[in-house]
C-alpha cells in the first residue's frame, strides 16, 4: 500500500511588493499553522519516507515546520521545480513517478491543484471547496507501484486544516 498526503502551503505574506510569487513568505498565521498541521499529522503517528515540495518559499518553509514536528530531516526534503505552478496532469506525474520504496510521501504545494488533484483521485469523496491553507488530504492507494496511482484505486483516508485541529 502506498500513502499521500498532499497539503496546500501554510498562509502566505502579500506585503512583499518588491519580491516575486515564488519569493512570498509566509505570514503569522502561516508561521504557527504549519507547525500545528505538522502536531495534528504528529499524533496521527504518521512517519514519511519522502517529503517533496515545490520551490516556492511558502511551500517550503511549510515543508521544513512540518517536517519538524514529524522528525524528517528537513535536508532530505526534495525540491520539486515542476510543482510550481503545476497542473493536474504534471502532479499527477510527479506522484506516479515517486520512488517505489517510499512507502508514505508528502507533496506540499499550491492551490488550484492540491484541490483539483484530491478531486480527482476521490470523486466520490470529492471536496466542495477548495482547500484551505495548510490543509491535508489523506489518499491510500492499493498498489505497489506508484506508477499503478489513480482514481480506480484510491481511498480516502482523511482530510484536516488548521481550524478542525
Amino acid at each position: 500500500m502506498k500513502t499521500l498526503y498532499l497539503m496546500r502551503h501554510a498562509k502566505s505574506s502579500w506585503s512583499f511588493d518588491e519580491l516575486t510569487d515564488q519569493e512570498r513568505p509566509l505570514n503569522d498565521r502561516g508561521r504557527t499553522d504549519a507547525p500545528a498541521m505538522g502536531q495534528a499529522l504528529a499524533k496521527r503517528q504518521i512517519a514519511l519516507d519522502l517529503l517533496v515540495s515545490s520551490p516556492a518559499v511558502r511551500a517550503m518553509t511549510t515543508a521544513v515546520l512540518v517536517a519538524r514536528e514529524l522528525g524528517y530531516p528537513h535536508d532530505k526534503i526534495r525540491v520539486e521545480p515542476c510543482l510550481y505552478e503545476a497542473d493536474l496532469d504534471t502532479q499527477l506525474a510527479v506522484i506516479r513517478d515517486l520512488p517505489d520504496a517510499a512507502e508514505a510521501v508528502m507533496l506540499t504545494g499550491h492551490n488550484p491543484t492540491m484541490t483539483d488533484t484530491a478531486n480527482y483521485l476521490l470523486p466520490n469523496n470529492s471536496l466542495t471547496h477548495e482547500m484551505p491553507t495548510a490543509a491535508v488530504v489523506c489518499v491510500r492507494f492499493q498498489v505497489e507501484h506508484w506508477a499503478e496511482a489513480g482514481p480506480a484505486n484510491a481511498e480516502f483516508y482523511f482530510y484536516d486544516y488548521p481550524k478542525n485541529t
